[in-house]
């Protein structure tokens, strides 16, 4: 069921000797997948809230949970304790699971796709993304969805720097786009 785990054990020694690392546990891997919603667009309409968390639930294969304020902010006329945004964190084999459908089903149903952007890196090897719509997933019907939003997505590795990182996420087939890094 989870191939993008079998690849990665495969690549494991491809990347480290392509890396020069002396050991192959030293060899980065993905460590957690963050899914996150900012919907500070939906704070009075519980309903909506709701249907954006079932939506990323779907998607994610694991219960979202919805982020409160900490602080009232009046410029956002924001009160403490209103919902701004929903999240999820994946680990282990709902990661992998997550990450192959989003790289083998999601991404390519994106219209005009040219890849990724490769400057999503963090100096820490974490890379992080957004996406326009969840209708790319196959999970989200058109009929059950009441507003269309986009999503962020963070790939958390345990590498230390952005080379091996780039390095691990190419191997799985993160479709990065074309040009300079």
């Amino acid at each position: 069921m989870v191939r993008l785990k079998d690849k990665y054990l495969e690549l494991k020694p491809e990347i480290q000797k392509e890396l020069g690392i002396a050991n192959v546990m030293n060899v980065a891997a993905l460590e957690k997948v963050i899914i996150s919603v900012g919907a500070g667009f939906a704070m009075k309409d519980n309903k909506l809230i709701q249907n954006i968390e079932d939506t990323i639930t779907a998607i994610a294969g694991q219960r979202a949970t919805t982020v409160f304020a900490k602080k009232s902010v009046a410029g956002f006329k924001v009160r403490e304790g209103m919902p701004v945004g929903i999240k999820v964190t994946l680990r282990g084999d709902r990661m992998y699971y997550f990450m192959d459908r989003l790289i083998s089903i999601a991404l390519p149903r994106v219209k005009d796709f040219r890849g990724i952007p490769r400057n999503g890196f963090d100096g820490r090897g974490n890379y992080n993304f957004g996406l326009q719509e969840q209708l790319i997933f196959p999970e989200v019907s058109y009929d059950s969805i009441m507003q269309i939003h986009g999503m962020n997505i963070t790939v958390v590795t345990t590498s230390s720097n952005d080379k091996e990182a780039f390095t691990l996420l190419e191997k799985l087939g993160m479709p990065f786009a074309k040009g300079r890094e």
